[in-house]
């Protein structure tokens, strides 16, 4: 058990060590979200000035937006084509590598009033109609609304939508849900201070405030990241990404690795422990019956 211990605790040695990436204290104050792209590069989106700025992984600004109402930025997974989305402008906006517009759609035109929109590819939008209480498919490129479903549930506290292989995902300011496109309930789990969706291959992660979880097919939940001092996480396709006191760290492969084996030996560890508090309660009962024993009752 010594040993397990040991291990354990250079594990968690390993896992503390950090790659400070090069950028300047200053660019990083009022940071409202972040993201990485799978280049390495980062996209700083600040709420005081509605600005997006792009800096390569030496933290050179590549390019930089400033934007006329809030957008939320849905992915930088391709960075040719990002998607934001404005439900103040009631529009969703593309932008290229050096985040110069490439196209914009206005939904005021033609729908009554966008709640949440998620670009699926380049062609076709999810869109959450609040005032016909529905989820459209619509394609923006020939301008028509492919399928129309009734949406049950509700509009208020929605933070983030997502669609994947006929189903709906949903996250809320304390749940996290899963549809059909029936709008049946296939899954339900508390998650608070959630962010947005990213999707890795058939992999849904929720990307939360000082958190990363993974959803599976097999509908579980797994928390692959989490550090309660962090400011803003998130994730490319090789490493994890963390702000924190003002500074941006990068995690490695390697200590992702390292991470995952620590949650599964802390897991063990704690089993370990149980049983052997119940062991240690049987061998207590067992004593006392045999002093009852030999005083002869």
């Amino acid at each position: 058990m010594r040993l397990f211990s040991i291990i354990c605790l250079f594990l968690f040695c390993t896992v503390s060590a950090q790659k400070s990436l090069p950028l300047d204290t200053l660019k990083l104050k009022e940071v409202k979200d972040f993201f990485a792209d799978d280049y390495g590069n980062l996209y700083i989106y600040k709420s005081k000035d509605f600005s997006l700025t792009k800096y390569d992984s030496l933290g050179k600004q590549i390019g930089q937006m400033m934007l006329p109402v809030p957008y939320k930025i849905q992915s930088v997974q391709n960075p040719l084509s990002i998607p934001l989305f404005s439900e103040n402008a009631q529009e969703m906006k593309f932008v290229d590598q050096n985040l110069n517009d490439i196209q914009k759609i206005d939904f005021k035109q033609k729908f009554s009033y966008i709640k949440h929109a998620y670009a699926e590819d380049l062609q076709q939008i999810w869109l959450l109609d609040e005032s016909t209480r529905r989820l459209l498919q619509y394609n923006f490129r020939n301008d028509t609304t492919i399928n129309s479903y009734p949406y049950d549930g509700g509009f208020e506290d929605i933070i983030d939508l997502l669609v994947f292989e006929n189903k709906v995902y949903v996250l809320s300011k304390k749940l996290f849900r899963v549809y059909n496109l029936k709008f049946e309930k296939l899954f339900e789990a508390e998650v608070t201070d959630g962010k947005r969706f990213r999707r890795e291959n058939d992999m849904v992660l929720i990307i939360t405030k000082s958190s990363i979880l993974r959803f599976s097919p097999d509908q579980k939940i797994t928390k692959i990241f989490e550090d309660p001092d962090t400011q803003i996480v998130d994730k490319n396709s090789l490493a994890f990404f963390e702000l924190k006191g003002n500074k941006l760290y990068l995690y490695t492969p390697e200590t992702i690795r390292l991470m995952e084996a620590k949650a599964k030996k802390e897991e063990l560890e704690e089993t370990i422990e149980e049983l052997e508090n119940e062991k240690s309660e049987k061998g207590d009962i067992m004593k006392v019956l045999d002093e009852i024993e030999e005083l002869g009752y």
